[in-house]
């Protein structure tokens, strides 16, 4: 890392605690109350003309000099999807100084002969323990002539990083089958915006969703069950298929295991669900999220992600009802809270702030298991344009959750 550069990284952190209200959470300090210790950090921040997003990290436990690998989308400012190159910065686990972003040659975005651009997206990387090399698992953007998204050219696209070499495979995609267990046709999977898990013998367990007609867009969701040998990521079977009837169905899937089960957690575009399963493909039928009061959680149209943390089950999600009527889709703050595995409703009590709204969104989020005691959570802000914040970069908030040792267990 360059001198200017960690000088940067000290200036990001200045103005991230300044931009807080100044208590000692949001300062970066550490959080206790509610039964999690919260610590933030900036990683990273954009520029006067891009942003970064869709940043998340895996922690690679190489030899015996592990690190942490995150992966983020160079973003245009202003629109929708306007996704760029992939970049990567690198810590060694012994310091909290991340390295300058290193563009990933082989996700760069790219021109084919059809007139198409095509780039790597929604991005979540994931230690594989068997093959020794990091997973990384999402979707493809394409865009005709450069500019029009035509969304039902999606595919589950994949890389693979090589922590002895340091370096990235190319841009793959993962061999889906034609039609779904229904008869319907299986039309633009893509596993972005998700969450995985590799099972101890190197399956991994990937959220997938498609569409069953290119004439309405609403989405099916699954979990793929998948053999990789640290070069090629293959299909081998899905179980039960989710989706609402109503306007896009179900979508952005996230899987984790917990206690013996699985849980999957779903988007849709007025809610947000949850189901359990004994094996990880086939599920019980999804449910809406509740508090364990009775009410809804509130969390719409944007993702949830899990955090499995002394012998415990967490929800990370965004919500209406926080005071931010002022956030695109109630997307910030971002919150942690407990939930209950058997009854799969969210411990109101527990709930936390994990980032503090700022006039941004941070429904973008991705974990990342660090062992049982911790978990970390990379938040890219979105919209800092479009608000108070306008003219500012947008930043990369790094969160480290562990348990609290005055917690009773």
């Amino acid at each position: 890392m360059t001198m200017k550069y960690a000088f940067c990284v000290l200036l990001l952190l200045i103005n991230f605690n300044e931009n807080s209200s100044g208590n000692a959470a949001e300062s970066g300090a550490d959080e206790r109350a509610g039964g999690l210790q919260i610590n933030r950090s900036v990683i990273v921040a954009g520029d006067s003309n891009w942003d970064w997003t869709q940043a998340r990290t895996a922690k690679v436990p190489y030899s015996d000099h592990p690190f942490f690998l995150t992966t983020m989308s160079r973003t245009a400012k202003v629109g929708a999807h306007g996704y760029h190159d992939v970049f990567a910065i690198f810590a060694d686990q012994r310091t909290d100084l991340w390295s300058e972003p290193r563009s990933i040659e082989s996700l760069r975005r790219e021109r084919r002969q059809d007139g198409y651009e095509v780039v790597a997206g929604d991005l979540c990387p994931i230690w594989h323990a068997k093959t020794e090399k990091v997973l990384i698992t999402g979707k493809t953007f394409n865009f005709a002539g450069g500019s029009k998204e035509d969304i039902l050219r999606e595919q589950v696209s994949y890389c693979v990083f090589d922590p002895a070499t340091r370096t990235f495979g190319p841009l793959n995609i993962l061999e889906m089958p034609a039609k779904d267990h229904g008869g319907h046709l299986i039309i633009a999977p893509n596993a972005g915006c998700h969450q995985q898990v590799v099972l101890d013998d190197g399956t991994a367990l990937l959220p997938v969703r498609y569409q069953r007609s290119s004439e309405k867009r609403n989405y099916t969701s699954i979990v793929a069950k998948c053999s990789f040998d640290g070069t090629t990521l293959r299909y081998i079977e899905h179980g039960t298929e989710h989706s609402l009837p109503n306007r896009r169905g179900l979508y952005e899937p996230s899987v984790t295991q917990h206690d013996g089960a699985f849980f999957l957690t779903l988007r849709a575009d007025d809610g947000a669900w949850v189901a359990r399963s004994s094996d990880g493909v086939h599920f019980s039928s999804q449910i809406p999220w509740k508090f364990d009061d009775g009410n809804e959680l509130g969390s719409y149209n944007t993702q949830q992600h899990w955090v499995t943390l002394g012998g415990r089950l967490y929800l990370v999600y965004t919500r209406r009802g926080a005071d931010n009527d002022h956030i695109m889709r109630h997307r910030a703050p971002l919150f942690v809270a407990e939930v209950d595995p058997k009854r799969l409703v969210v411990l109101k009590d527990t709930e936390q702030i994990v980032v503090p709204e700022n006039h941004a969104t941070l429904g973008n989020s991705g974990v990342c298991r660090i062992n049982d005691s911790e978990s970390w959570i990379t938040v890219a802000e979105g919209r800092v344009s479009h608000g108070k914040r306008k003219g500012e970069n947008n930043q990369v908030i790094l969160v480290k959750l562990t348990e609290d040792g005055n917690r009773i267990k």
